[in-house]
């Protein structure tokens, strides 16, 4: 037995955090930084640049008038209340929300064309948008325009929203960071999503009977914490995940469901092969995340050394590669591809299709 661990150590140890060669994919690229005169172009197409371009429209139109959208702060609208004006197409609340949603379409359109001129991204074919934007009828409409300007432009590209939702999708991409061999007799795997606002664990049923291909993997149980209401330290976050991934564990041993001994984690950032970040988790909640004396996937194994009566293996990508790796199965046609993910930040990754051993 002793030998048997020793030999599963080794085959582990060959496999890097933030990996470039990934079993189905080659990562060409992730967490690409470019800047125009206005700083990182990613900023102008995250989250927090819709809600601006709605309060932009919102202070312009007091000029004239009433707002349409009431007196309610822009920051406290929630995704429901922005999208609810979609629904009546002649009211002038959804005029507004459709001029923020074209400023916002062409922010992203242009973006995602200065990425198509970038190296790892030439050729890309198609690309897939995720993150929490995705996940509302604004965000879906402004995906679509998007793709109307860069065909517009003559690129010639898909932009298609996300297969999954894009809180599962950032789980069920934790699949395809992990050799077959170390699922072979398994029939799900833990994974965590860590974001700027929240934090999602969940347990990713494989499905293998089903497709061979992970077509058919699917979340079976998540636990989500929304760490932005908390603001807890990075000592007090790291607790209260393992507390999550704990519980997640004791849920399939009570469904007798087989556990590999597996974390797959998403995390924003440069993610160095030994499991630190590099750089770009500043948005993560309070503490250096990005200290030469912390490594997330070291801290997960030493808290939960042992997954179903086997040594733990934890294995850390950038979020935004997690989610794109997601597409996987739907781009088996495809060359080259992207994805971005629509968040606190915007996130993007361009991949390219191993051929077979």
């Amino acid at each position: 037995m002793a030998k048997r661990k020793e030999k599963a150590g080794e085959q582990h140890a060959t496999i890097a955090h933030g990996a470039e060669a990934l079993p189905a994919v080659r990562v060409t690229s992730y967490n690409l930084e470019l800047r125009d005169r206005n700083g990182f172009i990613g900023d102008q197409a995250n989250k927090s640049a819709f809600r601006d371009a709605v309060d932009g429209w919102r202070k312009r139109v007091r000029e004239g008038g009433p707002d349409p959208l009431g007196d309610v702060p822009t920051d406290e609208l929630t995704k429901k209340e922005i999208d609810a004006p979609l629904k009546d197409e002649q009211s002038e609340a959804a005029a507004l929300v459709l001029a923020a949603v074209d400023d916002f379409a062409e922010a992203l359109a242009a973006i995602l064309a200065r990425y198509l001129k970038e190296e790892p991204w030439k050729g890309a074919t198609k690309i897939a948008v995720g993150g929490g934007f995705r996940d509302s009828k604004a965000g879906l409409m402004a995906i679509a325009k998007a793709q109307i300007l860069l065909k517009a432009d003559g690129r010639k590209v898909e932009l298609l929203p996300i297969a999954h939702h894009p809180d599962e999708a950032g789980l069920i991409g934790a699949v395809h960071l992990i050799p077959s061999w170390m699922l072979k007799g398994h029939d799900a795997i833990l994974a965590v999503d860590i974001g700027g606002t929240n934090i999602r664990a969940g347990i990713v049923k494989l499905n293998l009977d089903k497709k061979p291909d992970f077509s058919k993997a699917e979340v079976w149980k998540s636990e989500l914490w929304r760490h932005a209401d908390d603001e807890p330290r990075r000592t007090a976050t790291i607790e209260y995940l393992v507390k999550m991934i704990e519980a997640l564990i004791a849920r399939a041993e009570k469904a007798k469901l087989a556990l590999a001994p597996v974390i797959g984690i998403g995390c924003p950032g440069i993610i160095a092969p030994d499991g630190s970040i590099a750089r770009g988790g500043q948005n993560l909640p309070g503490g250096n995340w990005e200290s030469t004396h912390f490594n997330l996937p070291e801290a997960l194994r030493k808290a939960i050394p042992e997954i179903a009566g086997q040594p733990t293996f934890v294995i850390m990508h950038n979020d935004a590669v997690v989610q794109g790796l997601s597409e996987v199965p739907r781009m088996a046609d495809v060359e080259r591809w992207a994805a971005v993910t629509i968040g606190t930040g915007l996130g993007n990754a361009s991949f390219e299709r191993q051929s077979p051993a």
